[in-house]
């Protein structure tokens, strides 16, 4: 984990092997809105619908500039952390995003983890590296005891990377969430801090040791 000042002022980021994890700013914009449009067969499937009258962050800057605002709140309240996911040799191409919702202290010490990538470069283990790269985070750093994904069962993409990582599957929950305009079934992963730290050393190696301390 480092942190930078730059002139959107101090911006967390967290590396991998081959990415980089920083929250979104308003400078992204048309890197964003042209994946997001690029790949909107791909993503917006798998996604909640957007309701009527809501306004449409690629199609509107102001918007986009909300929506890294209550981010930024987010981070600053401890309830979510949200990351843009850039790879490439400069670590500069956005490529999707991963995200730490619902953050929940007290006895439960629990959140939730969602991510999406461009279509141009799925199936090169960039989500894997990047869900590695928020667990060392989420349980280095903030002290999480746990961190669940729910994943659509049809959805194999997203189970690969559940399979990679060898994320526990705690069962399937039936008409979960509303996706798409569609009640969906959803497969619970889950990961541990017991788990982390069991399998921590074989995660840096195989995920982030080449370009970030373990």
């Amino acid at each position: 984990m480092t942190w930078t000042s730059a002139n959107r002022g101090p911006t967390l980021m967290l590396t991998g092997r081959r990415v980089l994890l920083r929250p979104l700013a308003v400078s992204d914009f048309e890197a964003w809105r042209e994946v997001r449009t690029r790949s909107q067969d791909w993503l917006l499937k798998w996604e909640p619908r957007q309701l009527p009258g809501q306004p449409d962050a690629t199609e509107d800057r102001r918007v986009f500039a909300a929506r890294c605002g209550a981010r930024e709140r987010e981070r600053q309240l401890g309830s979510g952390f949200g990351f843009g996911i850039f790879i490439g040799r400069e670590r500069s191409r956005f490529a999707g995003e991963i995200n730490l919702s619902s953050v929940q202290r007290g006895p439960y010490q629990n959140a939730y983890v969602g991510y999406w990538i461009d279509e141009a470069v799925a199936g090169n283990a960039y989500v894997p590296e990047a869900f590695v790269v928020l667990c060392k985070y989420a349980f280095d750093d903030l002290g999480l005891h746990r961190l669940q994904a729910s994943i659509i069962p049809r959805n194999a993409p997203s189970h690969r990377v559940a399979a990679k990582l060898g994320l526990r599957d705690e069962g399937t929950a039936l008409r979960y969430l509303e996706i798409n305009g569609r009640w969906e079934d959803h497969v619970r992963y889950a990961i541990t801090s017991e788990d982390w730290d069991e399998k921590r050393e074989s995660y840096l190696r195989d995920w982030i040791s080449d370009s970030a301390e373990a």
